[in-house]
């Protein structure tokens, strides 16, 4: 997905993110975005697209069939054994 477009700041300072832009991202009206300076680039974002894109570089480490849930609780009761 490469789009560009040129869009103009307005004299409150506000920037209209293209239809095109918001329905690839998912941004529905009155959703949160996020904003992120990098470099010299602001990169606009959703929670859930970052929440997403954690998950798949958590998936990386995690062998297919393991659940991170079981682990952790498996571990929290091990602990409260040991309190």
């Amino acid at each position: 997905m490469d789009f560009t477009a040129r869009a103009r700041i307005n004299e409150n300072g506000r920037l209209v993110i293209p239809a095109s832009f918001r329905k690839a991202l998912g941004i529905t009206p009155g959703d949160e975005v996020i904003l992120q300076l990098e470099d010299d680039e602001l990169r606009i974002t959703t929670m859930k697209r970052r929440i997403e894109r954690a998950q798949r570089r958590a998936r990386q480490y995690v062998k297919p069939g393991t659940s991170l849930v079981d682990e952790l609780l498996a571990e929290r009761r091990e602990a409260a054994k040991r309190e």
